[in-house]
């Protein structure tokens, strides 16, 4: 008998959750933090999703929101038109980086000395947290609102994705465009994994792996509805997506076949990730909800429990089962 995904919702946001991101993992564990249109950002322990604090300051909707690898420092882009720098574990602001238009997405550099923005401006600005009073470096180009930018190649590069349609590599240290890729439609995500330097991106209804330093395609995948987000298991062997039939979806990243599909959420799903250990994906959603996902249904982790039929009594296991379980060895 196949186990029930049975995942964790986390409550709190008031409105539609939009953006989220996991730190390294730290000696404490590893953290979650979420983008919510109530302005209101939320800090929680990654494997259970209990809440933490919440980042109060942003007057807009927030847009985007990261961590740094040690889950110290936490960043958020906002519709208020400013980004913001937070002490992650006391919950402070440490800097309001003033912008000329909306904010939608941060990104620290791994050694969190440089924040990287985008926005509504069609800017890229990489502001020197070392030195937060001088002016940031600012990379033109795009002709639309950036929507997604971030670090690869040991930050030596910059990645970003924009509503005109293209997503664009650019040198950090020249500040020119090295390559970039043109769509048919906007493209909704993007996801760099810098283990195999692999970049995932939806648009429509497809799930594209593309080489992040040369922005050659590896392969793409159809899904049975338009994506607004995929993340690529640490082991690459299979991904998960969702979208806008509140489904999330998990291939086979070799075989590219549909491995299952959960219905959980009550609205469009506008974002998943893995979490660093691969253990769980967690997903954000029009319905104001996160929820966590197991990776491997069944197993002990977090605050799932395994639960075997020998380990309870009669009357309990008739109700988990409709008829006798077969367990093979």
């Amino acid at each position: 008998m196949a186990m029930r995904q049975t995942p964790l919702t986390c409550s709190g946001h008031t409105r539609p959750v939009v953006d989220l991101a996991f730190s390294g993992i730290t000696p404490y564990g590893y953290f979650l933090i979420s983008a919510c249109k109530d302005g209101k950002p939320m800090l929680r322990q990654g494997d259970t999703g209990d809440w933490i604090g919440t980042f109060l300051g942003h007057k807009g909707a927030v847009w985007g929101a990261t961590l740094n690898t040690d889950a110290t420092k936490a960043a958020t882009a906002a519709a208020d038109f400013t980004a913001k720098v937070w002490d992650a574990v006391s919950g402070d602001e440490v800097l309001t980086l003033a912008h000329k238009h909306i904010v939608k997405t941060v990104n620290f550099t791994q050694d969190s000395t440089c924040l990287l923005t985008g926005g509504n401006d069609k800017l890229l600005r990489l502001y020197d947290l070392i030195n937060p009073e001088a002016a940031p470096q600012e990379i033109a180009g795009h002709t639309s609102a950036i929507k997604k930018a971030l670090w690869c190649n040991n930050d030596k590069q910059i990645l970003s994705a924009a509503d005109d349609k293209t997503i664009r590599l650019w040198d950090r240290s020249s500040m020119e465009e090295v390559k970039q890729l043109k769509f048919d439609t906007s493209v909704s995500s993007m996801e760099y994994l810098a283990d195999g330097e692999i970049l995932v991106i939806t648009y429509g209804k497809t799930i594209g792996f593309y080489n992040a330093l040369s922005l050659d395609l590896i392969k793409t995948v159809d899904a049975p509805a338009p994506i607004n987000s995929a993340s690529l298991h640490p082991d690459k062997d299979f991904f998960v997506a969702g979208g806008e039939d509140f489904k999330l979806y998990k291939f086979d990243y070799g075989t590219k076949e549909e491995l299952e599909s959960y219905k959980g959420h009550f609205g469009p799903v506008h974002c998943v990730r893995f979490s660093p250990d691969g253990e769980l994906y967690a997903s954000g959603s029009e319905d104001g909800t996160l929820r966590l996902w197991q990776t491997a249904v069944g197993k002990t982790y977090g605050l799932w429990k395994c639960v075997l039929p020998e380990d309870l009594g009669v009357e309990n296991s008739e109700q988990l089962y409709t008829s006798p379980p077969e367990i093979k060895a």
